[in-house]
């Protein structure tokens, strides 16, 4: 009989190896690893500071290669790894709420490390300056970028740089699709 406490695991047959993810990993796109990236920044947001998206990307693939996750032959590898980024992030948020409620109010006193507070104002300052790089030569997405940075509403943005409906969204399909082939992401204004 078997045991009921055993997570039964997919027929051999119907399994990937880790030596086969392995090669699958080697044979994926410069395209693919941008989407990786992306997927994996999104999948970051809102986690705790010391849990950055090449935690989780590399946390993704460790799981894939060492077997912990097993991929189903008829699955890709950017959405299984996506998906074992999107579990991940769900532990860690499970995990962080399972600290706070174990917390008591009254007695925690949070320690502030300032040295998180200025690598974060540098890397936004390299991001932004990157961006301003990148848009240089388009001078209505790069004052759509700084409205959305300063936090306005898409209608407040038009009714600021006297752009229309159609304009505004042109110009934010051309920030997208140049984000996109930088291996960014954008929000979703």
């Amino acid at each position: 009989m078997a045991d009921p406490r055993r997570i039964p695991r997919l027929a051999d047959d119907h399994t990937v190896l880790p030596t086969q993810s392995a090669l699958a990993l080697e044979l994926l796109t410069p395209m693919d690893l941008l989407r990786l990236k992306a997927i994996a920044r999104l999948h970051a947001r809102g986690l705790p500071a010391d849990v950055t998206w090449d935690d989780l990307l590399q946390e993704a693939i460790t799981r894939l290669l060492t077997g912990k996750r097993v991929r189903p032959p008829d699955v890709p590898v950017v959405p299984f790894l996506a998906g074992i980024m999107r579990s991940l992030r769900t532990d860690h948020l499970r995990r962080g709420r399972r600290q706070r409620s174990g917390d008591d109010e009254g007695s925690r006193v949070e320690i502030k490390d300032p040295s998180v507070d200025l690598e974060r104002s540098l890397i936004a300052a390299e991001e932004l300056d990157n961006l301003r790089a990148l848009f240089a030569a388009d001078a209505v997405a790069l004052s759509i970028i700084g409205a959305i940075a300063e936090g306005l509403e898409p209608e407040q943005i038009r009714a600021r740089l006297a752009i229309s409906r159609t304009g505004y969204d042109s110009a934010r399909k051309r920030i997208r699709r140049c984000l996109l082939r930088e291996g960014l992401t954008c929000g979703k204004n």
